[in-house]
């Protein structure tokens, strides 16, 4: 019988474990990058936003990314990303530069004064994500639980696919 005219296989409902992980790793989606959002301001007075574009910029061959490259890789929106953007712009962070390849799109470009306020504010960032992240995990745990987690990743938004 065709895929479509399959009827849909039952719901197995969790294990306690499954449902204990589950809601663990829910908290930890929303109130970890929360944390590190703290810190950041209150002794960077950066965003976590603005540091990951400083960041993502400053590891991409000559300093740019397209802007919805950066949006992807920031895990925004194209219009998040624009935002956050203008707000590094309007410090001299970045610069919008048109694209080589077609004349259409924007790059966002890394300014020497943004690679400074990144390298300032990175301890900031180390010391938060240890501090909130690293501290916990034995470091037996650390390959185990990124292949998990690069397990999970690609079949997000694929309808649990593995893309």
């Amino acid at each position: 019988m065709p895929s479509a005219e399959r009827p849909p296989s039952p719901l197995t409902p969790l294990s306690a474990s499954e449902e204990g992980f589950v809601r663990a790793l829910g908290r930890v989606m929303m109130l970890l990058p929360r944390a590190v959002d703290t810190d950041m301001l209150r002794d960077a007075q950066l965003p976590l936003s603005e540091y990951t574009a400083l960041m993502h910029l400053s590891e991409a061959p000559g300093g740019h990314l397209r802007m919805n490259e950066l949006a992807t890789v920031c895990n925004l929106s194209l219009s998040g990303m624009t935002r956050v953007v203008n707000r590094l712009e309007k410090q001299g962070f970045v610069q919008r530069a048109k694209c080589d390849e077609d004349g259409r799109g924007w790059n966002a470009v890394v300014t020497d004064q943004g690679l400074a306020r990144l390298e300032k504010a990175w301890p900031t960032h180390l010391a938060s994500v240890r501090r909130h992240v690293l501290d916990h995990l034995d470091p037996g745990d650390l390959p185990r639980l990124t292949d998990a987690l690069r397990h999970i990743v690609p079949g997000v938004g694929s309808g649990g696919r593995d893309a």
